[in-house]
């Protein structure tokens, strides 16, 4: 039976999803090859973003004249670090080209339609429905050079967001959730007070994705980190920022010598510190974040509309005289969740998206 364009572009959709948080300020995508009705060859973008997907799919050929490309996002037409997409795509007398989503980068934007036409090759955009928001993170960072910007929070059935007998308030299926989770982000976002209170590791702990450990970055102002911390047993493993004004502190020589990096601010109150550290965030290569704080940061986030995502994880135990709330949760039950739908075993998974 022959299948349909949108067939073979789910399934490059579905390749791009893999990648999600893993190819820096590139976008990640996916590409398929296909010829009488049969896939041929298949391609992602590499980690940290190069090769790209329609690269890493063609150069695996010897022949392919005459068969289609489908990618999920509109091929490059730009020198950068690697050559255009497209030079490939007509050096290896692709056929036709479809694609799901247009580039929001100036360089390539429609342009690639342009380009491969005047090569003979048939190009045309696929409406998709199953994955008509996949590159919104990316649209984001490149209309406000900053990183698209997600959170996460743990409450308890009645609303607390901390436990004082156990370590965790959710269940071990809503954490292995959290850690895929953090595998589609590059980099989380944390406080000093969160993980001083937690000590986690805040990496990604799921067999075959343990590798692509999202570096960390670390607010704290003042220094009071504590030195005892599990995290500092990945120092080695990955990139870990703390953000502070105390740059001529003895303490910042200190951290420097325990592999610590630094980003220097004045200060952290108003929205505009917020995206200004955002920028420097952005600029240092990272285009997706994730943030796992306690209410007090989240909350200030929310307010300022610096976030683009929440995830609320809803544990179905009260907790009544063994939980603890810094600040009211009320905001949080004025937000319109929808529910995702996922066993987790008595937990819930809610999603906003703002």
């Amino acid at each position: 039976m022959t299948k349909n364009h949108n067939y073979y572009l789910d399934l490059a959709y579905q390749l791009a999803e893999q990648n999600l948080g893993k190819t820096g300020l590139n976008p990640s995508v996916g590409a398929i090859v296909v010829k009488d009705d049969s896939v041929i060859s298949s391609g992602i973008t590499s980690f940290r973003g190069r090769p790209h997907a329609e690269f890493n799919a063609l150069s695996k050929l010897k022949n392919c004249a005459g068969a289609s490309l489908y990618t999920s996002l509109e091929p490059c037409v730009h020198f950068g670090k690697t050559p255009p997409c497209t030079k490939i795509i007509s050096k290896k007398r692709i056929k036709k080209v479809y694609f799901g989503s247009y580039d929001p980068d100036i360089r390539s934007f429609k342009k690639a339609k342009s380009f491969l036409t005047k090569k003979g090759i048939d190009v045309k955009k696929i409406k998709t429905k199953n994955y008509k928001n996949f590159y919104k993170s990316y649209f984001i960072n490149k209309k406000l050079n900053i990183p698209y910007v997600s959170a996460k929070i743990a409450l308890s059935n009645d609303f607390f967001s901390i436990n004082y007998k156990k370590r965790w308030i959710t269940n071990e299926s809503s954490r292995k959730i959290v850690h895929l989770l953090r595998s589609r982000y590059d980099c989380i976002l944390s406080t000093s007070k969160t993980i001083n209170l937690d000590n986690s590791l805040l990496n990604c702990r799921i067999d075959g994705l343990d590798k692509f450990k999202p570096d960390l970055f670390i607010i704290d102002l003042n220094l009071k980190l504590k030195k005892n911390l599990l995290l500092n047993k990945m120092i080695k493993k990955r990139k870990t920022y703390i953000v502070t004004s105390k740059s001529n502190s003895r303490k910042v020589n200190i951290y420097k010598k325990n592999g610590y990096k630094f980003i220097f601010i004045n200060t952290l109150k108003e929205k505009k510190d917020f995206i200004s550290l955002y920028k420097k965030i952005y600029k240092l290569g990272y285009s997706r974040v994730l943030l796992e704080t306690g209410l007090i940061f989240l909350d200030t986030i929310i307010k300022n509309k610096l976030i683009n995502n929440l995830y609320l994880f809803k544990s179905n135990i009260n907790l009544s005289k063994i939980g603890k709330n810094n600040i009211s949760p009320n905001f949080l039950k004025k937000i319109k969740f929808k529910p995702i739908s996922m066993n987790l075993n008595g937990d819930k998974l809610f999603i906003k998206e703002f």
